[in-house]
């Protein structure tokens, strides 16, 4: 803890006493002071005026004079609470606030990235604030803290929690229509339990492809509780049968690979029906490994799964008869670590690299002709009678065969 420091609840809330107290004793001196002249200078009691004088000094010194002391105490106040706000305390732990529609993003020091703002209890967090749209602001109501978060412009914030908790934390900027779902929470934890969470490393925390989402701020958009938001919910998404609108014109297509990756690239050339196409692309903020990992997730991890059993499918289709589990060779390349590979094929005569994903098996599934694995006999016989859920079991049966 730091005893000699004044948090910015010390500095904020004996200003708003200090003006509220003052506001409350002219409202009740002056509403008293017009009672008692509504009722002693009433028409009928005072037909005719008695006074004769035609002006008082002193009173008009006093009534000059007082409010210019109020004035100038309030002024004070306010100043010193406001340079408070504005100093930031040494040793403050520094922390990235990152706006955009319509959610939170915050970074530490080390690289490590969450939706929610943790902070240890008793030290003071520096909050960088940074805006990747249109103007935002960041409102800790518990901690007195608002300030704005404005495109190309640096600012700050700073606060203190003084015990542990979670508080909420707000955009007080009307910033589109999902402005009102721009809410996450600063989470106090006593400073060992920060202190472990902040060097937790990735492999302990959630899949990559969850931070990756919650990082590039897809989560204030897309839920992954089926819960209703600005954009359609990721929760069972890989898979489904969505219409959407490609160039004015409503068709029907499967959430697979290929659609997933056209979203994050080029969001608006098929937009789901029902929603507004105000998705950003992020062909240039994504990195094509973080793309996969993207995919990843939504395909294996915090979704509904297939139903479907893949290897009984395999084996049901006669697909291990020919595709060893162990590497050993057989009639087709084994399964065994194929997923994501680099294979060499023949395409209409040409040698091509290519790597062994999602569209990729797919296509081999559906098309077994169309690109021949070096080495191997074209032999294998399509499949027209599988299903979507099918193809989409087997490829994650594949994948799974490390």
């Amino acid at each position: 803890m730091y005893p000699n420091l004044l948090t910015t609840n010390q500095a904020v809330d004996p200003v708003f006493m200090f003006i509220f107290g003052a506001c409350l004793v002219l409202l009740l001196g002056i509403t008293a002071t017009m009672l008692v002249f509504v009722f002693r200078y009433h028409r009928s009691r005072a037909p005719e005026p008695t006074s004769q004088s035609s002006g008082n000094i002193w009173l008009e010194i006093t009534w000059i004079v007082l409010p210019s002391i109020l004035v100038l105490a309030m002024f004070y106040y306010g100043w010193a609470g406001y340079l408070s706000l504005r100093n930031v305390p040494k040793n403050a732990l520094p922390v990235t606030a990152t706006a955009r529609m319509w959610s939170w993003s915050f970074t530490y020091a080390n690289g490590k990235t969450s939706s929610k703002l943790y902070v240890p209890v008793g030290k003071p967090i520096l909050v960088n604030l940074v805006s990747l749209d249109v103007l935002h602001g960041f409102y800790l109501p518990a901690f007195r803290v608002k300030r704005d978060v404005v495109p190309g412009m640096k600012n700050h914030a700073w606060f203190v929690a003084t015990k542990p908790g979670s508080y909420d934390l707000f955009c007080s900027q009307y910033c589109g229509v999902g402005h009102s779902a721009m809410i996450t929470s600063v989470e106090a934890l006593p400073e060992p339990q920060f202190a472990a969470w902040l060097a937790q490393s990735a492999s302990m925390a959630e899949h990559p492809g969850k931070e990756l989402l919650e990082k590039h701020g897809c989560l204030g958009c897309h839920s992954l509780d089926g819960s209703p938001k600005i954009g359609p919910t990721l929760k069972g998404i890989w898979g489904r049968k969505v219409t959407v609108m490609t160039g004015g014109v409503e068709r029907s297509t499967i959430v697979d690979e290929p659609y997933l990756r056209k979203s994050l690239l080029e969001p608006n050339a098929d937009v789901v029906k029902g929603f507004p196409p105000i998705m950003p692309p992020f062909g240039k903020v994504l990195k094509e490994d973080e793309i996969n990992q993207i995919i990843s997730f939504l395909r294996s991890n915090g979704v509904e799964q297939s139903p479907l059993d893949g290897k009984k499918l395999a084996r049901e289709k006669g697909c291990l008869g020919c595709h060893s589990l162990d590497g050993s060779v057989g009639a087709g390349p084994t399964f065994k670590g194929l997923y994501n590979k680099q294979v060499t094929v023949m395409q209409n005569g040409t040698r091509l690299t290519v790597t062994a994903d999602d569209a990729y098996l797919s296509e081999s599934i559906r098309q077994p002709k169309a690109k021949i694995v070096e080495g191997f006999q074209p032999i294998m016989p399509p499949y027209p009678d599988l299903k979507d859920d099918e193809i989409t079991a087997l490829v994650e049966f594949i994948e799974a065969v490390k």
